[in-house]
């Protein structure tokens, strides 16, 4: 086997945008800075958000509301 061919492994910090922090172990380095976590993402929680940009749903549902199932 070759030596130090491997990445250094840290004991990395996780910090969400939420406030959320958690340990784990990342070759990325000793802290991360994450946007969305377990904590906070609509999946895992089961909150649902609808982001309406520019009333895509609107013209969506006003498109389709005459067509008969």
């Amino acid at each position: 086997m070759k030596k130090d061919i491997h990445p250094r492994l840290y004991d990395t910090t996780v910090r969400c945008a939420c406030g959320y922090e958690f340990q784990t172990k990342s070759v990325a380095g000793e802290q991360m800075h994450v946007e969305i976590c377990a904590h906070c993402h609509p999946f895992f929680t089961g909150e649902q958000r609808f982001v309406d940009s520019a009333g895509r749903i609107d013209r969506f549902r006003k498109k389709y509301a005459n067509i008969k199932k």
